[in-house]
């Protein structure tokens, strides 16, 4: 078809009519992105105000460790060293899930969303801050990285899945106690993570599958 017309309606007042509906939509869907910062930047605020100084300290070296995945990597090392072969799978897949939540968020995420960082207030203490990021801000690739692992290791291992979903939320927050993502950006990291390591375990036993059924077949 050339193109869709409205049959009670001249070509020229269909396209315009078709032309309203996309500006209005644009308008609303802009309406709302901007609800959503100012909330995200709300609660930001509202985190950076609560006084911590017991917790910059800790906060801070555990967001440090999540840096480039080390502390994952370390975790993934040490179940295929001492565990069983739960414990490997879970530690091969969970490091395949980092992988590709690392990509898929670095590479074609970040760049498209081109979010920029929070701007840090002048009283905000430095105590509780690490090096501002040169990347984009939406979404956090520590969050999506950290459930991307939490939820591989959690296929396998249930019993290990739960503190270390608990350890991934921890890193998650501490992107925002640290000053370096709002909110919003750890959510929806967290679901991109969750979500990438689901699609990867899929793949993962759909291969296993095939493997198995042409060693008995």
């Amino acid at each position: 078809m050339a193109g869709r017309t409205h049959p009670h309606l001249p070509v020229g007042d269909a396209a315009s009519k078709d032309g309203g509906m996309w500006r209005n939509a644009k308008s609303a869907l802009s309406g709302m992105l901007r609800d959503f910062h100012g909330v995200d930047r709300a609660v930001y605020q509202a985190v950076a105000d609560i006084p911590s100084a017991h917790l910059d300290g800790p906060v801070r070296r555990l967001s440090n460790a999540a840096n480039h995945s080390f502390l994952w990597m370390g975790i993934a090392g040490a179940m295929a060293v001492l565990g069983g072969s739960r414990e490997r799978v879970a530690a091969v897949e969970g490091t395949l899930a980092i992988a590709v939540t690392s990509a898929i968020v670095n590479l074609g995420v970040k760049p498209l969303a081109g979010r920029a960082r929070p701007m840090r207030g002048p009283n905000a203490s430095a105590s509780r801050h690490v090096q501002m990021p040169a990347s984009r801000s939406f979404p956090s690739g520590h969050a999506a990285s950290a459930f991307a692992f939490a939820h591989a290791v959690g296929r396998h291992t249930p019993v290990l899945g739960v503190p270390i979903h608990l350890l991934a939320a921890a890193v998650a927050y501490s992107r925002v106690h640290t000053g370096v993502h709002y909110p919003g950006d750890v959510v929806i990291g967290a679901v991109v993570g969750s979500s990438t390591a689901a699609a990867v375990g899929a793949v993962c036993d759909r291969l296993c599958g095939l493997t198995s059924h042409a060693r008995h077949g």
